[in-house]
């Protein structure tokens, strides 16, 4: 039995200026929606969600809501008034109909789970992340029927976002989010929506998770990519035939002329559609250094506004280490990156770096962009139409469009570009400095899916060090090999995965955080309770790759030792012999190790 129908969307379309940003969309929403919806940054999501809450009104088309539908819609950066309390802004949107009070116990339930203290705390003195769960909260306490919610983990710290998907989980109402965060879609959504033009009908819906989408997704694109070889066959066969010529101008004739003309309509549009499967491209410029160690802190200890961060911290980053940072929103992570970049001093403690050590830095509010500069002198910070990278010119429109920018942009202020756009404007900028240490300071924040994709397939090639700050699970989950917790009191502590750092909150139910095997490449990791130390840590999280590539040297040996041309030569014969033995006995040891590791890895 279908659920009942919510919102209904009839021939929609939305223009700004030359801009269409989707047309003739038609798609309804029902009781019971958990929808995620996605697509690439220009898409039209944040501008669908205003639709459906009523914030912006469409170009053409209409929509349609149930009679007395309540909805409540959350935006990205929602406004909240610095003068007021946490206690007023949570009553003030509060609806008029009286069954629609919560009573005092649930509110309290809910401000508690949302760890507020003071509900007289005025909203001037909130951080960033604490504004974002009063936002969250504000909108919880109104039972909508059907919640809009444009990035909600946006600005949220990991528990914060964690609390907010188990609530989604057995959430009594609709909603429909637009997300990046993978794992959160992965985890509250039960159909996903992508708005993306390579689709015939302007999107593509998937009734499931975030992994069954990709999985049927991927199916459609590969049949849409086949339809297009098959077109492109049939339109070359009808082009040959009527450069032939029809024998005579009969009623088939005409219609083998007309068919021709269809077809090459036909693949022009799918055409059209496959080439707009376009991402980003980043590869990070490294110097290749050798050096055993890059930086190294001794003792560290920062307080600010006189709280105490950490104390006592130890680090050492050598080349291919990557340190993901975990922590509330205050308790320092940005503030280990000033340190470690040399933007602040510490209170004591000493930071030892290698000479003439290189470090870009992708900062979390862009200070590095100017709002005043345009497209082009941002792309090609030393002038005129090209730009050096990794030792040879590229000229700016080639090196735009990397980054999916159009030669016609390259004149607009950065001023107006979206938060996406600066996203991938700064890694631009960033990928023209060569670098032995990058320090990422929330480089996910409004990537779209497919960009964040490449992003980290770029940073995963890097050989050089990363320290990471960011909300992204995934992310985090598959480039870290260490991840350093800042408890926000002073102390500090290493974790090797973040379930295991979950278990050390106090045994708290972590949702599984993790996808199919579609798209989760990385190996199931051990149980948390690790009794190993810091080095053994990231050698356990490396070995199986020593394995494999052991593996590999094993076979290669065994297919060399039985090559016919060197059946005659005894003493290719024992040499390769040899070789076989010392890399059996090589896979062996590595097995040795990891069963070793395993075994005290409780």
């Amino acid at each position: 039995m279908q659920a009942a129908s919510l919102i209904s969307c009839h021939s929609i379309s939305k223009v700004y200026g030359t801009q269409t940003l989707f047309s003739d969309l038609s798609i309804g929403f029902f009781e019971g929606e958990c929808l995620g919806l996605i697509g690439p940054n220009g898409s039209g999501k944040t501008t669908l969600l205003k639709m459906l809450a009523g914030v912006v009104t469409p170009s053409s088309g209409r929509i349609s809501r149930r009679r007395n539908l309540h909805w409540v819609y959350l935006a990205q950066d929602a406004p909240l008034d610095s003068e007021k309390s946490v206690q007023e802004i949570l009553f003030e949107d509060m609806p008029e109909m009286a069954e629609r009070w919560v009573s005092q116990q649930e509110i309290r339930r809910l401000v508690t789970a949302l760890a507020f203290e003071d509900l007289h705390q005025q909203v001037a003195t909130l951080s960033g992340g604490w504004r974002k769960r009063l936002s969250i909260a504000r909108a919880l306490i109104q039972k909508p029927d059907i919640l809009f919610m444009d990035e909600p983990t946006n600005h949220l710290d990991l528990d914060g976002i964690l609390w907010l998907e188990q609530r989604l989980q057995t959430a009594d109402f609709a909603f429909v989010l637009v997300s990046h965060d993978r794992i959160f879609l992965e985890h509250t959504a039960n159909r996903i929506v992508e708005l993306n033009r390579c689709y015939p009908e302007g999107y593509l819906r998937v009734e499931g998770n975030y992994s069954t989408f990709l999985s049927r997704r991927a199916e459609f694109l590969n049949a849409q990519s086949r339809e297009e070889q098959a077109l492109a066959s049939k339109v070359r066969r009808e082009l040959a035939w009527l450069r032939r010529g029809p024998k005579a101008r009969t009623t088939k004739a005409q219609f083998r002329i007309d068919q021709a003309g269809r077809l090459q309509n036909d693949l022009s549009a799918i055409k059209t559609r496959n080439g707009r499967q376009q991402s980003a491209q980043f590869a990070f410029d490294s110097t290749d250094r050798k050096t055993k160690i890059l930086l190294e802190t001794k003792g560290l200890k920062m307080s600010r506004a006189g709280k105490m961060l950490f104390q006592n911290l130890d680090l050492m980053l050598s080349p291919g280490f990557r340190l993901g940072l975990l922590g509330a929103n205050g308790s320092g992570k940005s503030t280990l990156l000033h340190l470690l970049n040399g933007d602040l001093q510490p209170d004591a403690g000493k930071i030892k770096k290698a000479e003439h050590l290189r470090i870009v830095t992708f900062a979390q509010q862009r200070e590095q962009l100017n709002p005043n500069q345009t497209v082009q002198e941002a792309l090609a910070p030393e002038g005129g139409d090209q730009v050096i990278y990794q030792g040879r010119p590229i000229h700016i429109v080639s090196w735009a469009k990397r980054f999916l920018f159009t030669a016609h942009q390259l004149g607009l202020p950065v001023s107006r570009l979206s938060g996406g756009e600066q996203a991938r404007l700064l890694i631009a900028h960033l990928m023209l400095k060569p670098a032995d240490l990058l320090l990422l300071d929330e480089p996910s924040n409004d990537l779209d899916i497919p960009t964040l994709e490449v992003l980290e397939e770029s940073l995963d090639a890097f050989p050089g060090a990363i320290v990471l700050i960011t909300h992204d699970r995934y992310l985090l989950e598959r480039l870290s090999d260490v991840l350093l917790a800042l408890e926000g009191d002073g102390h500090t502590a290493f974790y090797a995965d973040l379930a295991q750092w979950r278990q050390a909150q106090g045994n708290k139910t972590l949702p599984q955080a993790v996808f199919v095997s579609s798209l989760s490449q990385k190996k199931d990791k051990t149980e948390a309770g690790r009794k190993l130390n810091f080095e053994e840590r990231k050698e356990l999280k490396r070995i199986e790759k020593k394995i494999e590539k052991a593996e590999a040297k094993l076979e290669a040996a065994k297919q060399a030792l039985h090559d016919p041309d060197i059946q005659s030569d005894a003493d290719e014969l024992l040499a390769r012999s040899n070789t076989l033995q010392e890399t059996e006995a090589d896979v062996a040891s590595l097995y040795a190790r990891w069963e070793d590791l395993e075994n005290r890895n409780v």
